[in-house]
């Protein structure tokens, strides 16, 4: 008779199975086989918060077939996921497997390797009821705050609206930060920067600094004008350098947070789509003679700690490939910043260093290869020796004026030989290096230039901003953030503009609601302590359900007192600048399964409906005729096109810049930090000024 082990994706299956050779059957559950029904609650409070679970729709014939394997097994092993998820998905399965007089056994891997699947057979375990409690109760939270609170939305807001904890945080935060932006008075300010010359005929610039020692604030351009004129004739020496030496340390392994962050920053990829493409790399590829092969660590963890056979792996690679020079005296350790980080799991990693990203390239689709070669690159530079940075400060000085000059030099490259972090937009470097100075030379200031700025609001939240703003408040784990930003997105509580997020009215009504009668829902400091309370319930420090009776009782009271407090709030129709084809009204935006659109808001007599197309004010470069308005793919994916279509073809996944190409007048694109011009031929491509919002 053979064993059976039961994992939840095909995928997965089926580099297991070529681990396990014949004496082993592997089957796939596709995931969670009971949840809680949609049609009804599914939970009796009153008999101590005890959920109802029911067969998953659709999944009758996988219950089937694995019900017959299991009868035919000689033992059973639940090889589900590594943390409360994959716990409470084999605490099921154990359930409905139904067999009894066999062992059914849990094993557990962060990595999909021969190796790490067959240690994992030689120490089964019982399930983990801790674990399994946690993942229940966050469940039943969520089922309560969904089942409860959305009735009432649907009652006062509009109807198909749903409330959840995180979620509802998520949507308070990004609200809260475009009242910021809202209420933000800019305030002028200006600079000069002087342009030097050395006696050696070498340029260089540096920006006033100060003036007998206080720092100069120059807030309008009578101020500027008028230091202008008494620093223009003005003789300059040099008159202090100073030299330092900066240690540079890599940033640590990745955790689901940073790697979503990074993956966004430089790959430009949502959450959601880094996710699903790390569990690729994680369930195993197909490398062809090799074999499948799990190419990554389990991708949902907030730990950065290192297996230290994986260190010992990095330190060869390192050696080999960098030399001695790079490799630190003792592998790094990295602590854990994030409150109740489970350190049982690993950082995400390699499961094999020596398998450069370049091996694998061919068996990988474009995206894997981008993202695996990011996971590769972080962990390798993790474990180099830090970077030293030779800076040098010049100050140059004529009477109580003071210029500073900054530079910088790369002394040793240490782990900037394969990695750079990314930084987000508002994060910006300026320091460059300086020609060879002496100190008492004299300079000429050969120009000095005046610039006017205005303090800047803080910046709409990107995805990555949001998932690092949600970590830093400890809302949420690994594992929530994707579907969180995904699903205030599709309920169009946030719309994405310029891959920064907005609030929607709609989204900002349902904000000031909760806020007003629920604040214990949308409290930060609540969401942030009930996440450590389900910490500690994984643990076995706290009863789950003695947590759901602390958060039931006061929640219940605060919904009863919203029901009769809380009046219809009507949301006026947002009225657009088209004019009904059919009728002559002004079209109205409308929200549908698919997103916004215009509708007439003479419906039913008139039910005329177009899809949105957003026009950017900008000349098809193509036909000359058309404009270029956004549209989106089959696949749901933005792309710019011209309004003629079919009769222009004219399409780019970029988005075009509001200004033509400097150097031979075409159109430009945005592409990342740069804009480049779409003419071949040409080609000129220059950074873009940062967006504040």
């Amino acid at each position: 008779m053979k064993s059976l082990v039961i994992v939840e994706s095909p995928a997965k299956a089926k580099t297991i199975e070529k681990y396990l050779g014949k004496k082993f059957t592997v089957k796939a559950s596709m995931g969670h086989l009971v949840d809680l029904p949609k049609s009804q609650f599914g939970v009796d409070i009153k008999d101590g918060f005890k959920p109802k679970y029911i067969n998953i729709r659709g999944k009758g014939k996988i219950i089937k077939e694995l019900k017959e394997a299991a009868t035919k097994a000689e033992a059973i092993y639940l090889a589900t996921d590594p943390d409360r998820e994959g716990e409470a998905i084999s605490w099921h399965l154990a359930n409905t497997l139904g067999v009894e007089g066999k062992p059914i056994q849990r094993i557990e891997f962060h990595e999909i390797t021969k190796k790490a699947v067959e240690e994992s057979l030689k120490k089964p375990r019982a399930i983990d009821m801790d674990r399994v409690n946690a993942q229940q109760t966050r469940r039943i939270l969520d089922r309560i705050v969904g089942y409860e609170l959305s009735p009432l939305l649907w009652k006062k807001v509009r109807r198909g609206l749903s409330a959840g904890r995180v979620q509802s945080v998520a949507v308070r935060l990004v609200c809260e930060r475009e009242q910021e932006i809202n209420e933000f008075i800019p305030e002028e300010y200006w600079s000069i920067e002087g342009i030097f010359t050395t006696n050696k005929k070498e340029s260089f610039s540096a920006k006033l600094h100060s003036k007998s020692n206080k720092k100069i604030e120059i807030k309008d351009e009578a101020q500027a004008k008028k230091l202008e004129q008494e620093l223009k004739k003005a003789d300059y020496t040099v008159s202090q350098i100073k030299h330092k030496e900066k240690t540079r340390y890599p940033a640590p392994p990745f955790t689901t947070s940073s790697l979503q962050q990074e993956a966004a920053r430089k790959l430009n990829f949502g959450a959601r789509k880094t996710m699903m493409l790390a569990q690729q790399l994680y369930e195993g590829i197909d490398l062809g003679d090799a074999g499948s092969d799990g190419l990554i660590t389990y991708m949902r963890t907030d730990s950065v700690r290192v297996a230290e056979e994986a260190q010992v792996a990095a330190r060869e690679e390192i050696k080999k490939r960098f030399g001695i020079d790079y490799l630190p005296k003792q592998a790094p350790v990295y602590k854990t910043k994030t409150a109740g980080a489970q350190e049982a799991h690993e950082a995400i990693r390699p499961t094999n260093v020596a398998r450069h990203p370049s091996t694998v390239k061919p068996f990988l689709s474009r995206d894997q290869y981008r993202l695996y070669q990011l996971i590769w690159d972080r962990f390798i530079a993790s474990q180099m020796n830090p970077a030293i940075i030779s800076t040098v400060a010049v100050d140059i000085t004529t009477g109580s004026y003071l210029f500073r000059a900054t530079g910088s030099t790369v002394k040793f490259a240490g782990f900037l030989e394969v990695y750079q972090e990314g930084k987000d937009e508002e994060e910006t470097e300026t320091e460059g290096q300086l020609p060879e100075l002496i100190e008492g030379e004299k300079v000429t200031a050969k120009k000095l230039n005046l610039k006017q700025h205005f303090t800047q609001p803080p910046p709409r939240y990107t995805e990555a901003s949001l998932i690092k703003t949600l970590e830093e408040k400890g809302i949420g784990r690994p594992s929530t953030y994707a579907p969180t930003i995904d699903t205030i997105i599709k309920r169009n509580y946030v719309q994405v503009e310029e891959k920064r997020l907005r609030p929607t009215e709609l989204g900002q009504v349902v904000v000031d609601l909760l806020k007003k009668e629920f604040s214990q829902i949308i409290d930060y400091d609540f969401t942030a302590e009930m996440e450590e309370q389900l910490d500690k319930i994984a643990e076995g420090d706290l009863d789950w359900v003695k947590v759901l009776e602390e958060f039931y009782a006061p929640f219940s009271k605060e919904l009863q007192k919203a029901t009769k407090n809380i009046e219809k709030v009507e949301l006026a129709p947002e009225e657009s600048d088209q004019v009904c084809d059919k009728c002559g009204r002004k079209m109205i935006y409308k929200y549908g399964r698919f997103g916004k659109f215009l509708a007439c808001p003479g419906y039913p007599e008139c039910k005329n409906t177009k899809p949105l197309r957003k026009e950017l004010d900008l000349k098809c470069p193509k036909c000359g005729e058309g404009t270029i308005v956004e549209r989106k793919s089959k696949k749901g994916r933005m792309f710019y096109g011209c309004n003629r279509y079919p009769g222009c073809d004219f399409a780019s996944w970029e988005r075009p810049y509001k200004e033509p190409c400097p150097k031979c007048g075409s159109m430009s694109v945005a592409k990342g930090e740069k804009i480049t011009c779409l003419n071949e031929k040409c080609g000129y491509s220059y950074e873009k000024e940062p967006v504040a919002t």
